[in-house]
């Protein structure tokens, strides 16, 4: 007998949203995907409340970013008590289901049932003092 082993994501969980995240892989509807070993750029993502912003950002070897103004507001609505992150621009408007939220990783569906999961962006350490 299988057991489902979805997370239940509470509002508190939110929180872990913030900060630098990575793409690891990309699920299609079909079953196919793709993997991401070294992306090169990361997206940045802000929460305050049940509103948010999410930008690519492109890291450097020092630690810092290469960013730009472009941000992609956000909301966060809860429906059947599953969270959803609720994008609105000029152009479209498109939606993301939280399926999982830990410190470390966390994956959303799409509409058309694409499914991402990131990581926690770690930046790679290029010490060059020979210790």
């Amino acid at each position: 007998m299988m057991v489902s082993c979805r997370q239940e994501i509470t509002k508190e969980d939110l929180g872990y949203l913030d900060g630098y995240w990575e793409i690891e892989e990309v699920v299609f509807p079909s079953g196919d995907s793709k993997k991401y070993d070294i992306s090169t750029t990361v997206d940045y993502i802000e929460t305050s409340g049940m509103s948010g912003y999410r930008k690519k950002v492109q890291p450097l070897p020092d630690g810092s970013f290469i960013t730009s103004d472009d941000a992609e507001q956000f909301t966060i609505s809860v429906r059947d008590g599953n969270y959803f992150m609720e994008y609105r621009n000029e152009m479209s408007e498109w939606e993301e289901k939280i399926e999982s939220l830990t410190p470390t990783n966390f994956s959303v569906i799409n509409t058309d049932q694409i499914r991402y999961l990131y990581k926690r962006f770690e930046p790679i350490n290029l010490d060059t003092d020979g210790s």
